[in-house]
């Protein structure tokens, strides 16, 4: 594989700059979801509303889900750099237009531009960790991603919640940070370029997909697709969990849904301890971790077991989605990175849209939530059959 000139060396500020914007992904929901009662009371007049309305937080994520592939492959063409410019300066734009906007319709334009450039954002500042680092530095900032992402939805429920207190606008002011990231990239980033045979260092300008390695992309991203359903599940649906275990205070269960999903950033950090293992040997133990949580969940008889229970699945998650993000990432060479990275992004966002679905789904068919938790957990205990059958009958090693 090809790998880019980049004529410096990337440092912690580097790191930092390029790891801080993943939070953009938990923003447009985790920080306005607190104001979602006051969106409905201020809007219940306008059309549809009902629909609507939910879509403020919503219509990100699916912009990711559709958009992250074109995202990298216009990044592999005019360069990751200057593209992830621009996307700052539009989420910054956009993100704050709904504190000067009075129509609902206006402001749901404005949440596609936020899915836009959270599009860029994310798929690109993943693109330029692939170019700036190689081997275990590269694994470590990538799995930073989960933890960061998930510790920041700790701090925008909080945040959201003191500012919407004040008015259902005020929260969309933090979008501001968007400038801060933009000139942290202007100082701390520059172009990564591709040296070709002559010697000669320029942007890649690459939009061929002649060689793009589709039959192992599309496993990775197969897999990611699951494991997001399975992460979101819990992120999701543990709050009516613990409703089902007679909990009303939503304070409290939002309390005790954060503290379960400490798990993800302590399972980061395992991860970070066995990375150099075979991948398989990962998934295996990843799955066996999810499966086991959902298990927990569905058969618990109290509160506290349900907690151990979320927190195990979680631990798995924070575990799997680092692997597969390195995973991805390691099939992938310089010219193509955007455009992998982009459809590594859009499959675990499409995992997001399709939990709510999947659990209802089986929940018409088992009477409830915590029956579809254990049969959920079953279907982590097969995949990590599946794993093991596989890893153990392939006579290849696969690195994450």
């Amino acid at each position: 594989m090809s790998e880019p000139q980049t004529g410096r060396e990337p440092g912690l500020a580097t790191g930092l700059t390029l790891l801080i914007p993943i939070t953009v992904s938990t923003m447009a929901i985790v920080l306005l979801a607190p104001i979602l009662p006051k969106l409905q009371a201020e809007f219940a007049s306008a059309p549809h509303a009902d629909y609507l309305v939910p879509m403020v937080l919503t219509m990100p994520a699916l912009c990711i889900a559709l958009l992250s592939p074109i995202a990298g492959a216009v990044g592999d063409y005019f360069g990751r750099r200057r593209l992830l410019l621009f996307a700052f300066a539009l989420y910054g734009i956009v993100g704050v237009a709904p504190i000067f906007l009075k129509d609902l319709t206006l402001i749901l334009v404005s949440r596609i531009g936020v899915g836009i450039a959270e599009a860029l954002v994310m798929t690109l500042t993943t693109t330029l960790i692939g170019d700036y680092y190689r081997g275990a530095s590269r694994d470590r900032w990538l799995a930073a991603q989960t933890a960061v992402a998930s510790l920041s939805a700790l701090l925008f429920f909080n945040v959201g919640g003191i500012l919407g207190a004040i008015s259902w606008r005020a929260p969309f002011w933090v979008y501001t940070s968007a400038f801060a990231m933009l000139a942290a990239t202007l100082v701390f980033t520059w172009e990564p370029k591709e040296v070709d045979e002559k010697g000669v260092a320029h942007v890649a300008h690459n939009a061929s997909w002649a060689h793009f390695p589709w039959k192992r992309m599309l496993g990775i991203m197969a897999i990611t697709l699951f494991g997001a359903v399975m992460f979101y599940t819990m992120q999701i649906q543990a709050a009516s969990g613990l409703a089902a275990h007679g909990l009303s205070d939503p304070a409290q269960m939002g309390f005790l849904t954060s503290i379960a999903s400490l798990g993800v950033p302590f399972g980061t950090f395992i991860y970070g301890r066995l990375n150099q293992h075979h991948v398989g040997r990962l998934l295996l133990a990843e799955f066996l971790l999810l499966g086991a949580g959902f298990v927990v969940m569905g058969v618990a008889k109290d509160v506290p077991i349900f907690l151990v229970g979320c927190a195990i699945n979680q631990i798995g998650a924070g575990m799997l989605l680092p692997t597969l993000l390195v995973w991805a990432i390691s099939q992938l060479s310089f010219e193509m990175r955007g455009r992998g990275t982009g459809l590594w992004q859009s499959s675990f966002a499409f995992g997001q849209f399709l939990s709510p679905i999947v659990v209802v789904t089986i929940m018409h068919r088992t009477g409830g939530l915590l029956p579809a938790f254990t049969w959920l957990g079953y279907a982590g205990l097969l995949a990590a059959l599946i794993t093991a059958a596989v890893h153990f009958t392939r006579k290849a090693p696969v690195k994450a």
